[in-house]
């Protein structure tokens, strides 16, 4: 399954995530906000489970905005698999 989702308070307005069998398989995000750290979260946490990226990055903030670009991904991983079951 892969979507499209819009981001909320973060550089990076959108970003499109492909999740297989539990599993993200592909991530992409727009390079605008932190080029390296953007490429950084993208290798590490392609090919890891979608509930274990979740746990990882689910509630990480940047500059007092109460969210984060890791953040926002681990709000549309849960999206994903709340619409997989």
């Amino acid at each position: 399954m892969t979507r499209s989702f819009t981001t909320s308070g973060i550089c990076t307005p959108a970003f499109e995530l492909t999740v297989e069998n539990g599993i993200l398989t592909n991530i992409n995000i727009p390079r605008r906000g932190c080029d390296g750290n953007l490429k950084g979260i993208t290798n590490l946490i392609t090919g890891m489970k979608a509930e274990d990226i979740i746990k990882c990055l689910d509630g990480v903030t940047c500059g007092g905005r109460g969210t984060s670009c890791p953040d926002q991904i681990a709000k549309a991983l849960k999206t994903m698999l709340a619409e997989a079951e």
